[in-house]
């Protein structure tokens, strides 16, 4: 896959995807991110992203398997379809945060 002009890299595409605006020179990196086909598949990815290693840490929590294995499901299900359901409004804000589209 090549990489776009002004794309941020590892670590700062880890602060974007923990909420953080990028500098000015990614503008348009993150216009592509928001705006062009598949923008719903890339908040997935960075919401997995966040979620993955969390998930880990509840799977490691002392209990039963089986306490760990549902509390993981519920947790990935429940906050990947808020994330589904909400994908509109988080890139109109991640829009808004960037400076692509102006304040309401």
């Amino acid at each position: 896959m090549t990489r776009l002009p002004g794309d941020p890299g590892p670590l700062r595409w880890a602060r974007y995807t923990l909420g953080f605006r990028l500098p000015e020179e990614n503008r348009e990196w993150v216009r592509h991110d928001l705006t062009d086909a598949g923008w719903r598949g890339r908040i997935l990815v960075r919401h997995l992203a966040l979620m993955i290693p969390i998930c880990t840490l509840l799977a490691l929590l002392p209990a039963s398997w089986s306490i760990r294995v549902l509390l993981v499901v519920l947790v990935l299900g429940s906050s990947t379809f808020t994330v589904l359901i909400s994908a509109n409004e988080l890139r109109r804000a991640r829009l808004r945060q960037h400076r692509l589209i102006p304040p309401r």
